[in-house]
């Protein structure tokens, strides 16, 4: 009389962090870490001294007054310099990803697909010749036989 067990937390633990899926999930944080290192350096090093050399690096000092008087920390203001930043920040990384990351991938990509196909075309055209040739072999045994049987 065994009794059937239902898994423990530990096995339904286990079987979790096997699945390919998060195996893959967890690669793909540990590369898109890595890869954001190489962004910020790219925009840093790179694109924001060229933004700077034609306006300002700093935006985060502009702003309007909603309210008659904006001194310190009274009135009513709208930071909307941080938000430009922000913006431009993200537009200028993302353009950065595109340009030098996503569109350089895409083409290796189809240039892969495409020479994949090109050797599928090949090895299916060699496929039907060999198929012919096989059945010109089976109709010369076939019409030897026809004839051997022929002559006896």
């Amino acid at each position: 009389m065994s009794e059937k067990k239902d898994p423990g937390i530990w096995d339904g633990f286990k079987a979790f962090l096997m699945r390919g899926n998060v195996v893959d999930l967890a690669v793909a944080v540990v590369i898109g870490a890595a890869f954001t290192n190489i962004v910020n350096a790219v925009v840093k090093g790179i694109i924001n001294p060229l933004v700077g050399a034609i306006g300002t690096k700093n935006l985060d000092h502009y702003s309007s007054c909603l309210s008659s008087t904006c001194e310190g920390e009274q009135g009513i203001q709208i930071l909307w310099g941080t938000v430009l930043g922000a913006t431009l920040s993200f537009v200028i990384t993302a353009a950065v990803v595109y340009f030098l990351m996503v569109m350089p991938m895409a083409k290796y990509l189809a240039r892969a697909e495409a020479r994949r196909k090109a050797k599928e075309g090949a090895q299916e055209v060699m496929e039907v010749t060999e198929l012919e040739v096989l059945k010109e072999i089976r109709d010369a045994l076939a019409a030897q036989r026809g004839s051997g049987h022929n002559q006896q």
